[in-house]
């Protein structure tokens, strides 16, 4: 696998979305900015922490089940963040060693510890590419050299879409990579939400300052309902995540109503 990463490349002043998210984790991929950055998110929406980890559980329990359920080999992560437990390839590998995963972004420390963990896996790797460029991550070579795209695919956005600005369209993006799928191929979409005006402002406002604009929007639920117009939306719908085929009646369920991560998983006809 070729990389352009440097140690230099990487702005440890900013904090980045991916080692924001690895800190609420419990990961030891960031820097004090990160840090900084989320305790003074927690100061404002305490239940940061807690929605984080029901994400995760979330998308290791739509991996398995695709892996499982539908007999889906072949993974694209966009956004993917930095490696932790559990990972997408972990997860789909286990239920069938021949799953073959794609793990996008452009940060480039995920890069690089991508590639410290994959190295002795031949049927994943890490690209560092921006999710928006659809084009670019579908013909890259090791994209090609993994994916059969005559066959289907699930592509997952999980935690990211508020990463993309309106103007970039982000509902324009589930489009392009939906008419690329294969059909049967799945989309697996969530994003943080908020039904409460004060609270999408306030860290809209402070995530585009903390990351230099590396960042988009909390919007409602209506406008990520938008961006699987026309398919076939996996029951229970689009929920918060917490609630979407939990493991057991006891598994957690995220408490508060600050904001929350909301979405699910459509099929492609």
């Amino acid at each position: 696998m070729q990389s352009s990463w440097r140690p230099d490349a990487i702005d440890t002043k900013v904090p980045s979305v991916a080692r924001m998210y690895d800190y609420f984790l419990g990961g030891d991929d960031n820097y004090q900015s990160d840090r900084e950055a989320c305790e003074e998110l927690l100061k404002q929406v305490p239940s940061t922490k807690t929605l984080a980890v029901n994400n995760r559980r979330f998308l290791r329990r739509v991996v398995r089940m695709l892996a499982t359920e539908y007999g889906i080999r072949q993974f694209i992560d966009h956004g993917s963040g930095l490696p932790t437990q559990d990972n997408v390839h972990q997860v789909a590998q286990s239920v069938d060693p021949a799953s073959r995963v794609v793990y996008v972004d452009n940060d480039p420390i995920v890069l690089a510890h991508g590639r410290a963990l994959l190295d002795e896996n031949d049927r994943t790797t890490v690209i560092q590419a921006d999710m928006r460029d659809t084009d670019g991550i579908f013909d890259h070579e090791e994209t090609r050299r993994l994916i059969d795209f005559s066959q289907p695919v699930a592509a997952l956005f999980v935690s990211v879409m508020h990463c993309i600005p309106d103007e970039a369209d982000p509902a324009g993006l589930v489009r392009r990579v939906a008419e690329r799928l294969a059909p049967g191929s799945f989309l697996v979409v969530c994003q943080l939400v908020s039904d409460r005006p004060e609270i999408r402002k306030f860290v809209t406002d402070f995530m585009a300052q903390a990351t230099d604009n590396h960042w988009g929007r909390v919007r409602e639920e209506h406008e990520v309902a938008a961006y699987l117009d026309g398919m076939e939306i996996l029951e229970p719908g689009l929920v918060e995540v917490s609630t979407w085929r939990p493991d057991t009646d006891l598994a957690p369920v995220q408490q508060t109503d600050e904001w929350i991560e909301w979405g699910g998983v459509a099929r492609i006809p």
